[in-house]
C-alpha cells in the first residue's frame, strides 16, 4: 500500500488533543512557578520563615518528587493506561495545593510542595499526546505543549504580585488546587480517549537505553547544562525579590519590571533562533548564551541595590535563559540516537527538576548563612563549569527528526528497512521498529530526499 505524502493540517481531533494536553501541562507548571516571584514576602511572616534554608527548600521541593517519579508515573501510565495516571497526579497537586494554602507553618507549605511535585504528569502527558497524535504531527503537538512552559512561566511572574495583593499565597495556593480539579473534567470531556495506546520511543524513557543516553558525554553536558541552569533560576528568586523592596518598588508592583523584560527578552531571542537553526550555528548562539547568562550574575551581584540595575541584569538574564529553553531542547533532538530520544528527554527533565531542587536548597542556605554574595558566587561557579562544557562540546549535526508509520511486519524485516533507508542520501540515522509501527529517521536540513523514503516505504508495505 503506497505511503501518502503526509497531510498538512491536523484532524480536529489532534488539534482538540494537543490543545488540552497543553492546557493541562501549563496548569501544573503555572501552579508551581505562580509563587516564586511573592513567596519570599509570605514566608517573612510564617513561623520558620525567617529561615532563608527552609525557604529554599520550600521553592523547591517540588523537584525533588517530580525529579524522582516522572519517569516511573510514565511507565505507570503504560501499564495502567494516560488518563488514570494523569488523574492520579493532578489529584496530588490539588491536594499538595490545599495543604499549602492551609500551612501554619513553612513545615507544612514545604510538605504541600512536596506533594504538589509527586503529581508527576509529564511522561504520561507526552505519552497521551503520542497516541493520540500521527506521526507526522507530533512533533508538532510536542512543541505546542512544550512552548506552554516558557508561557506560564511568562504569565505567572506577571500576574503572581497582583494575585498575591488580592487573595495572598494561600490563596493562590487554593486558586491552583482548584483549577487541578477543573483540569481533571477537561481531561475526561475534551481530551480524546486513544484508540490505541503503545510505547512511543520518542516520548516515553525505555529501560533498555539508559546506558546509551548516560555514556554519552555530549548529552550528559545537556544534562548538567539544563541542571544549572535551572539551580540558578531557582536561587535567584531568594533575592531579586527582596532586592527589587529594597530598592523602592513596592511588592505587588513588580509586575512593572518582569513585564517588559520577559516581552523585551522573547522579542531578542527570535532572530537568535532563527539564525541558529537557519545557518546551522546552534553551538555559537549556544555558547553565547551561556556566557550572557555568567554576565548576568555578574551584573545582579554589582547592581543588586538598584532598581535599574536589576532590571538590566534580569533583561540579560531572561534573553540568555529563554534563548537556552528553546535550543536545549533542539539540542537533545539532534544529538540522542533516534530510538532514545524519549530515554533522553526524560532524563534530561528528571535532571531539570532536580536542578530546581538543590539550586533552591543551596541557595537558601548560602544566602542564610553567608549572603548574597555567596548565592551569586555559587550561581557564578555553576555556569562557569557550564560555558567549560558548553564551549568544549562538539557541534550538533544540522539535521532534524522525522518520523513516518509503516505496516505491521517481522523484526528481521524491520533491520532490513532501517539499513536501506539509512543508505538513502541525506539520512543520517534511521530505526524502524515494528512494535511501534514506526520508521524514525535523523535526516540533513538541507538534501533531504522525502521522496524516496515515501517510495521505499510504499514498497516496503
Amino acid at each position: 500500500m503506497p505511503v501518502s505524502s503526509p497531510p498538512e493540517k491536523m484532524s480536529p481531533i489532534e488539534v482538540r488533543a494537543t490543545a488540552g494536553l497543553a492546557g493541562i501541562y501549563g496548569l501544573r507548571m503555572f501552579g508551581m512557578f505562580i509563587i516564586l516571584p511573592v513567596f519570599a514576602f509570605y514566608a517573612e511572616h510564617l513561623p520558620g520563615g525567617s529561615n532563608y534554608t527552609l525557604i529554599g527548600i520550600a521553592l523547591g521541593a517540588y523537584g525533588l518528587t517530580q525529579a524522582i517519579l516522572q519517569i516511573p508515573f510514565g511507565w505507570l501510565s503504560d501499564r495502567i493506561g494516560r488518563k488514570p495516571v494523569i488523574y492520579i497526579g493532578l489529584i496530588l497537586f490539588a491536594i499538595g495545593s490545599f495543604v499549602a494554602a492551609s500551612a501554619t507553618d513553612i513545615y507544612w507549605v514545604i510538605f504541600g510542595r512536596i506533594i504538589q511535585g509527586a503529581g508527576a504528569i509529564s511522561a504520561a502527558v507526552m505519552a497521551l499526546a503520542a497516541d493520540l497524535t500521527r506521526e507526522e504531527h507530533r512533533t508538532k503537538a510536542m512543541a505546542v505543549i512544550g512552548m506552554t512552559i516558557g508561557v506560564t512561566f511568562a504569565l505567572s511572574l506577571i500576574v503572581a504580585p497582583a494575585l498575591n495583593r488580592v487573595i495572598g499565597v494561600p490563596g493562590i495556593f487554593a486558586m491552583t488546587g482548584v483549577l487541578a480539579l477543573l483540569a481533571m473534567v477537561v481531561v475526561y470531556k475534551i481530551i480524546p480517549d486513544p484508540l490505541v495506546s503503545r510505547f512511543h520511543s520518542d516520548t516515553e524513557a525505555s529501560k533498555g537505553r539508559f546506558a546509551n543516553v548516560l555514556h554519552n558525554p555530549e548529552l550528559l553536558r545537556l544534562d548538567f547544562g539544563v541542571f544549572a541552569l535551572h539551580a540558578v533560576l531557582m536561587a535567584l528568586w531568594l533575592v531579586v525579590p527582596l532586592s527589587l523592596r529594597k530598592a523602592g518598588l513596592a511588592a505587588d508592583s513588580h509586575w512593572q519590571v518582569y513585564l517588559p523584560v520577559l516581552l523585551i527578552s522573547m522579542i531578542l531571542i527570535i532572530p537568535a533562533i532563527i539564525y541558529a537553526e537557519k545557518k546551522a550555528k546552534l553551538k555559537p548562539v549556544f555558547v553565547i548564551a551561556v556566557a550572557l547568562l555568567l554576565a548576568s550574575q555578574v551584573l545582579l551581584a554589582y547592581t543588586i541595590d538598584s532598581l535599574w540595575g536589576t532590571a538590566v541584569a534580569l533583561l540579560v538574564f531572561f534573553t540568555a535563559f529563554n534563548l537556552l529553553e528553546a535550543t536545549l531542547p533542539s539540542l537533545i533532538s539532534k544529538i540522542a540516537p533516534v530510538g532514545a530520544k524519549g530515554t533522553a528527554i526524560g532524563v534530561y527533565s528528571s535532571v531539570q527538576f532536580l536542578g530546581a531542587f538543590i539550586g533552591a536548597t543551596a541557595g537558601g542556605y548560602l544566602f542564610e548563612h553567608h549572603g548574597g554574595s555567596a548565592l551569586f558566587a555559587f550561581c557564578g561557579t555553576l555556569l562557569a563549569l557550564w560555558f567549560l562544557c558548553a564551549a568544549t562540546m562538539k557541534a550538533p549535526a544540522a539535521v532534524r527528526t522525522r518520523m513516518y508509520h509503516v505496516e505491521e511486519m517481522d523484526t528481521g524485516k524491520a533491520s532490513g528497512l532501517s539499513r536501506q533507508l539509512a543508505a538513502l542520501p541525506g539520512v543520517h540515522e534511521a530505526l524502524v521498529l515494528a512494535s511501534e509501527g514506526v520508521a524514525y529517521l535523523k535526516v540533513d536540513m538541507s538534501g533531504f530526499d522525502e521522496k524516496g523514503v515515501v517510495q521505499l516505504l510504499g514498497g516496503e508495505a
